[in-house]
């Protein structure tokens, strides 16, 4: 019997379903009311930020670090202090703008004398940082306080050791005196330093329409923004980017999936040569995460549009990529051009400034 298809042909055919196969089956679109909406949110510990300094303490406080206004006010004064830096120039505002969306915008943090992180390793935000589990790309750091004693000292950053932040600082009468005020020891040491710059820390909290949508204002979002809502609660986006931070809650792997078009080059995916990355994008820096497993602290995504360059090391430049990206290599199931744009119109809502809130 004469064949009908050489094995060649049908092996080309077979491969091209297989790819084609995601696009085929996400097509089906699942509409949420407003009340259905916040309720899936709910159900992911989607939640929003408290307007009040009693909501703040309850959200953000540390047991063994408790928020005080006068220890406050110094973490403020420190996190804007050159003193904490070798060369007097730089201190923890340089890589952390707070009216850039608590990061600086550069794919890799430059330091003392203009060193680069050797990892290329970008600054996450310091927005909401205090409300995540883990801190730094590979969750080293178990919170805030702790995080603010590790820039100070790498060498690349600001090149300090905790005897010569000690030492400088007891230098000065008037900061002696603050640290007594707070802490009832007029000797400075370096770890109370990093509990003063973390209290600080744990207060800058954002709050945005977003947050009003929760809390049942239907009009604080765009249709857009919601349909881009509803996909991120129920394709599993909101699986690893949950809690108050929308991010920042565990360790997982990046990415999950690899694809053949990865490695056949043109042929089956355009965007991408043959590579050896073990991302979709170029390994600068060659960092792999946690143990060099390819385990990251999951990103927090409040002001997540106000902190390009995206991923570990600020490889992407578009917002619309990281998301692209993230539902293919992710969850799997590649958004379309119509389905990204929705989910950057969700993710600009959740933009938004520290809530002024009245310490007491």
């Amino acid at each position: 019997m004469k064949k009908l298809f050489h094995p060649v042909t049908i092996t080309f055919l077979v491969l091209m379903f297989i790819i084609s196969l995601p696009f085929m089956l996400h097509k089906h679109t699942v509409r949420l009311t407003d009340a259905q909406l916040r309720k899936a949110a709910a159900n992911h510990n989607l939640v929003s930020v408290p307007k009040t300094y009693e909501g703040m303490l309850k959200a953000s406080d540390n047991s063994k670090n408790p928020l005080g206004k006068a220890k406050i006010a110094l973490g403020k004064q420190l996190f804007f202090d050159t003193r904490l830096s070798r060369d007097n120039t730089i201190n923890c505002a340089s890589c952390h703008i707070l009216n850039e969306g608590g990061d600086d915008n550069l794919p890799t943090a430059i330091g003392y004398h203009g060193r680069a992180n050797p990892h290329h390793l970008n600054s996450p935000t310091v927005f909401n940082a205090a409300l995540a589990k883990a801190q730094f790309w590979n969750g080293r750091a178990k919170d805030v306080e702790e995080q603010a004693g590790g820039p100070v000292q790498a060498p690349f950053e600001m090149n300090m050791t905790p005897r010569e932040v000690e030492a400088r600082l007891n230098a000065d009468a008037a900061m002696r005196q603050q640290f007594e005020t707070v802490f009832g020891d007029s000797n400075i040491t370096f770890e109370n330093v990093r509990k003063a710059i973390g209290a600080y820390e744990r207060t800058l909290l954002t709050r945005g329409a977003y947050d009003r949508f929760l809390e049942g204002d239907d009009q604080a979002i765009s249709p857009a923004a919601k349909r881009g809502m509803t996909l991120f609660v129920t394709q599993g986006c909101s699986g690893c980017h949950t809690g108050m931070s929308v991010g920042g809650q565990s360790i997982q792997k990046f990415p999950l999936r690899h694809y053949e078009g990865d490695y056949l080059g043109l042929l089956f995916e355009p965007r991408l040569s043959i590579r050896t990355s073990p991302f979709p994008f170029a390994n600068k820096g060659g960092f792999l995460g946690r143990n060099d497993n390819l385990r990251f602290r999951v990103p927090i995504l409040r002001n997540i549009t106000r902190t390009a360059p995206y991923f570990h090391n600020g490889a992407v430049d578009k917002i619309e990529e990281a998301v692209r990206i993230m539902s293919k290599y992710q969850l799997g199931n590649e958004f379309t051009p119509e389905q990204i744009d929705d989910v950057v119109a969700f993710l600009k809502t959740l933009e938004g400034d520290p809530v002024p809130y009245k310490i007491k």
